[in-house]
């Protein structure tokens, strides 16, 4: 059964750091894009990265430019999103997915985990 799992977040004050993790399980990772997505309470679901399959294609939104990088270690099954000089304005439930394609309606998605900035 094919399942992505994410591990990382947490409570973290303004300006600081965390590294997001997402195994994979029970298919191949590197035939996959791995999107990275996120969704605060009142708002839409808003992707914040993408990293294709072989790690050459990477796109970042705008609101995250700069201060988040993704990448993935394919013989791990693992993708990571390493979020720094964090705001208030980056709390919500972030989600990652996989696809043959970056694209918005990706195939499969795990549950989420949780990163809050407060003071």
């Amino acid at each position: 059964q094919l399942q992505l799992v994410e591990s990382g977040g947490g409570l973290v004050q303004p300006g600081g750091s965390l590294r997001l993790s997402c195994a994979a399980s029970g298919f191949t990772l590197d035939r996959y894009a791995i999107g990275w997505f996120r969704q605060a309470p009142g708002k839409e679901r808003e992707r914040v990265t993408c990293i294709s399959s072989s790690g050459t294609y990477i796109n970042y939104a705008d609101s995250v430019k700069g201060r988040f990088t993704t990448s993935r270690d394919n013989a791990k099954s693992t993708a990571y999103l390493q979020m720094n000089s964090l705001k208030p304005e980056d709390t919500a439930v972030y989600y990652c997915a996989a696809d043959p394609f970056c694209r918005e309606a990706m195939n499969y998605w795990g549950k989420g985990t949780l990163v809050t900035v407060v003071s």
